[in-house]
């Protein structure tokens, strides 16, 4: 198989590595120079412009793209849409938001040009060694693809789950339950920190990852932090918010159904600004830090 991707930031990047590696053959494009010469490197063929890109795939053409949620993805779709032809298939690996999805599925609908959605989970780590993936789209899309799913996820990590829209609203889901327990596992790492038990957290982390209850890989991510600074010394009490627990919360309202954990955990997200990093707040906060840290490599140093 051979498909078009565009977008090599953190994931999209590890993913063609990932992809190459399982003999798919890739035609990349991205903007900056820099991860173009290391996916190159690797074996990806480059594209210098969209219209390269479109015109070294074969009929019908698979691309896959891999960019930030918003007006970005509109931007890309608009122009490929010009560029493709009739039973071409667009992929949507991004975290937009489904509604996003819906309008872009019907309007590609219209040019008879195929669309699918893929959540995908992992962070940049899963990326490179293996994602999981929530997908939406045609069944018969999905099938199609199943060797190249297979290659980019981890084993048994990837789930059909209806028509388009229905992938990404499941990561909109999955990345709002992330917000809630995270925000627990802070809570009561905080609590831990200053009980006055002077408790090696690393290790009360080892032992809660170790055949408990709260067995996960988020605990033991922070566990791994506070091997590496119990303190956290060097991480910002500011928790960034990218926007897809908030969708949750927003769609929860229109289903009139509530969700206090996500939505408290939004806030103190929101609030997270104005509290003093040496506080037990801050330090509960520099533990959602650490863990965004751990598991997607975003930017929480001071």
């Amino acid at each position: 198989m051979k498909i078009g991707y565009i977008g090599l930031g953190r994931m999209g990047k590890n993913m063609v590595l990932r992809l190459l590696e399982k003999g798919t053959d890739v035609v990349a494009w991205n903007r900056s120079d820099e991860p173009r010469e290391e996916v190159k490197n690797s074996g990806a063929e480059i594209a210098n412009s969209l219209e390269d890109l479109v015109k070294k795939l074969e009929l019908p053409r698979i691309i896959w793209l891999m960019l930030p949620a918003g007006e970005i993805v509109d931007e890309f779709i608009e122009k490929l849409s010009g560029l493709l032809s009739k039973g071409d298939l667009l992929i949507d690996g991004g975290n937009s938001f489904y509604k996003d999805t819906l309008r872009r599925g019907k309007k590609l609908q219209e040019k008879e040009i195929k669309y699918m959605d893929i959540g995908v989970s992992g962070g940049p780590s899963g990326a490179r060694n293996g994602a999981c993936l929530m997908i939406g789209g045609d069944k018969r899309d999905f099938e199609k693809l199943r060797k190249l799913i297979e290659a980019v996820s981890a084993p048994d990590a990837y789930g059909y789950f209806g028509e388009i829209g229905s992938g990404h609203f499941a990561k909109m889901v999955h990345n709002g339950i992330e917000y809630g327990m995270m925000q627990s596992i802070a809570e009561g790492a905080a609590v831990l920190r200053f009980s006055g038990l002077n408790m090696n957290l690393s290790e009360v982390f080892r032992v809660y990852n170790n055949k408990s209850v709260i067995e996960s890989r988020l605990v033991g991510w922070i566990q791994e932090a506070f091997a590496e600074d119990a303190n956290l010394s060097q991480i910002s009490s500011k928790i960034d918010a990218t926007g897809e627990g908030e969708w949750t919360i927003n769609v929860a309202k229109e289903l009139k159904i509530a969700v206090p954990v996500i939505e408290q955990s939004l806030e103190v997200r929101k609030n997270s600004d104005g509290v003093k990093s040496d506080s037990p707040e801050g330090y509960r906060n520099k533990v959602v830090s650490a863990l965004r840290e751990k598991f997607g490599q975003h930017k929480v140093r001071l």
